[in-house]
């Protein structure tokens, strides 16, 4: 086994889940993750916590949603007991195929969603910790070798978080003392308020309530958008191809979208449910471990110099009452790395993809 495996088990246990003695853990293992998974149990094993893994693969996922009438239990008990009794869930990504599940019906994949929601928020509520490992089927979707999307994998994991979690603290400053966001760049004129909201400086721990290993992002929840957003970074949704998506707000609210490829996989989303056209998050980019676009926006989303914006649920983490409720949570990216600029009550932050403690 290769070292960093051990290595990225480590950091997650460690670092990210902030895993002790005695925590009951459920490990969620894709099915191109076993190695991760094995050494995730070891580490878990080595510092006293108990363990329960359970298994995961797109393709048992798309069978079960085809051969579904759709009319799916509003509320699982017994999946949902599980997360309530559970102190940590870590999931392990790792496809074989990434596009496994994209002839899914659409309307039945967001029935779907909908009936999991207090699944979701069960899980939600335990120190939960996404993370991947590094497959042949994500190193082909990302155009690289498989040798050269390992080493992609682990140059944006394997970081010292410690540093960048000082470093990502003066853009959490700001954007918590801030009133306004303003995005700007090629088919981008976006306002949006940040007022009252609390940004997380997402340093790959649950310490600072932040989910994701990689991470490498702040993120706040806004509201009030006015203007047009391109989304210029090409991603995989649901398993369909989209591409220079265009979405149009008022009072908030999407009013108009296009895309030159997958517009009819962002109508869908849009119509999951009310909160689906309203945004959750605004995130940017600050890992400069991730230095290309790989079509997984786990990574991607971290891209130093990129801004991404989520459809749908805000993080309760952001906000000090309610924030947007919905079903989903899909994060689609604008490059600002070239003529594009971040504006925070009238100060430009980020110029061309350099931050302005970085220039």
């Amino acid at each position: 086994m290769d070292d960093r495996v051990r290595e990225h088990a480590d950091v997650l246990v460690d670092w990210s889940a902030q895993i002790e003695a005695g925590d009951d853990v459920i490990v969620q293992v894709d099915e191109g993750a076993h190695n991760l998974g094995v050494a995730v149990a070891a580490a878990l094993g080595e510092r006293g916590a108990n363990l329960l893994a359970t298994y995961g693969s797109d393709e048992m996922t798309r069978a079960y949603l085809r051969a579904h009438d759709g009319d799916f239990d509003a509320d699982p008990d017994f999946e949902r007991a599980l997360y309530e009794r559970a102190d940590s869930v870590l999931s392990l990504g790792g496809s074989r195929n990434t596009a496994a599940a994209s002839d899914v019906p659409g309307d039945r994949r967001q029935s779907y969603r909908r009936a999991r929601t207090e699944i979701r928020a069960a899980r939600m509520d335990t120190d939960w910790v996404f993370t991947q490992h590094p497959t042949r089927a994500m190193a082909q979707q990302a155009g690289l070798s498989y040798e050269a999307y390992r080493d992609f994998v682990y140059d944006a994991t394997l970081r010292d978080w410690e540093a960048l979690a000082e470093e990502m603290g003066q853009l959490k400053t700001l954007l918590d003392e801030g009133s306004e966001v303003h995005l700007l760049g090629e088919g981008t004129d976006l306002t949006m308020s940040i007022v009252d909201r609390v940004a997380v400086n997402s340093a790959a721990s649950v310490a600072y309530d932040s989910h994701n290993l990689p991470s490498g992002e702040v993120f706040t929840a806004p509201t009030a958008t006015e203007g047009t957003v391109t989304f210029d970074v090409p991603m995989t949704v649901d398993g369909a191809r989209v591409r220079d998506v265009r979405l149009v707000f008022e009072d908030g609210e999407v009013v108009d979208h296009s895309a030159a490829q997958g517009e009819s996989t962002i109508g869908e989303l849009l119509a999951t449910d009310a909160g689906a056209r309203r945004l959750g998050e605004l995130g940017i980019g600050m890992n400069r471990g991730i230095d290309r676009i790989t079509d997984n926006i786990l990574f991607d989303e971290k891209m130093g110099g990129t801004v991404h914006l989520a459809l749908g649920r805000a993080y309760d983490a952001c906000v000090p009452d309610t924030g947007n409720d919905s079903a989903i949570h899909v994060d689609l990216i604008t490059d600002l790395r070239e003529d594009g600029r971040l504006v925070i009550d009238g100060e430009t932050v980020l110029e061309d993809g350099r931050f302005r403690w970085e220039r």
